[in-house]
């Protein structure tokens, strides 16, 4: 059996080449220093000058998200209540990079995942992402984003990966935390089997599905001074039940903070935070798996919080 993890990359794309590419296509930016940022399964990013952030895919599974990402993005520009990127500059695939990259103003602030803050200090943080979520899922818009993807020729699919049906997520959950149990790393398995017990039979939502970001974990939200300042990584984008991003309330937000979410976002049916529970836990364990794997302590910290907060 290979044990290569899954989210090796399949294209190397290093400070160089990086520079290289972005240099020929943008000569305005030719000369500026550029250093890696931070990777993600499928992404690598770097930091060309002080402004701009170029991301670069690294495993063909990204590819047709990547173009929905950029469809959705560009239609997204100035309207939610925090950042997002903005693909101002689309690179050409070339022969030493086949596959297409962008380049976006940097967005100020850390990954939640890493900015170190206790439940209690996350009041505001939750507050943004509520009201940036209640925005977000707003019908009209979705339509209207929907209805610009595929003018693009980038139709966005309905929930692809299921991560609305709470049977499907329990399911590829409980093979992530058998690999985690099987590495020794300690999970609270009996809380976990309980809440799964109550969600798997309500089943995916018959209503209309809403644009979600898709992917909205402790990675993709950035913090500033106490306040989330933006929202990255959008590839995958997509139309879907809005628990698939309201996971994060659960995975990230607890006592006063998760409060504070759903104040600004709205009433969250019962129904509805049970499939959002039941991802957070599929979600936080899929990270956790990523951490140990990668050595990334204080993601491994936050994931191993994010299954205790959502099975509670």
């Amino acid at each position: 059996m290979s044990t290569v993890p899954e989210w090796t990359p399949e294209r190397i794309i290093d400070a160089r080449l990086a520079a290289a590419v972005v240099a020929e296509q943008f000569p305005d930016l030719a000369g500026l220093p550029v250093q890696a940022f931070g990777a993600g399964w499928d992404n690598v990013l770097f930091a060309v000058g002080d402004d701009w952030l170029f991301r670069f895919i690294h495993r063909a599974i990204a590819l047709p998200g990547a173009r929905r990402e950029l469809a959705v993005l560009t239609e997204l520009a100035n309207s939610l209540p925090l950042p997002v990127p903005y693909p101002e500059r689309v690179g050409r695939p070339t022969a030493e990079v086949e596959w297409p990259f962008w380049g976006a103003r940097h967005i100020p602030g850390t990954e939640l995942a890493e900015a170190g803050l206790a439940d209690e200090a996350r009041v505001e943080v939750a507050r943004g992402v509520g009201a940036f979520l209640r925005e977000l899922h707003d019908p009209a818009g979705a339509r209207r984003v929907a209805a610009a993807a595929e003018a693009a020729g980038a139709a966005l699919r309905v929930d692809p990966m299921r991560r609305g049906d709470p049977a499907s997520t329990a399911e590829r959950a409980r093979g992530r935390l058998e690999v985690l149990e099987a590495a020794g790393v300690a999970v609270p398995r009996e809380a976990i089997e309980e809440l799964f017990a109550v969600a798997e039979p309500v089943g995916a939502s018959a209503a209309e599905p809403v644009l979600v970001h898709g992917d909205l974990h402790v990675r993709h939200v950035l913090v500033e001074a106490g306040k989330a300042s933006g929202v990255v990584d959008w590839g995958d984008t997509a139309l879907a039940d809005p628990s698939v991003d309201l996971m994060i309330a659960y995975a990230a937000f607890a006592g006063p903070a998760r409060t504070a979410f759903v104040d600004a976002y709205g009433p969250v049916d019962g129904d509805t935070e049970l499939r959002a529970r039941a991802l957070a836990v599929h979600v936080s364990a899929t990270l956790l798996d990523y951490a140990v794997g990668e050595g990334m302590t204080a993601l491994a910290a936050e994931a191993s919080a994010g299954l205790r907060r959502a099975a509670q």
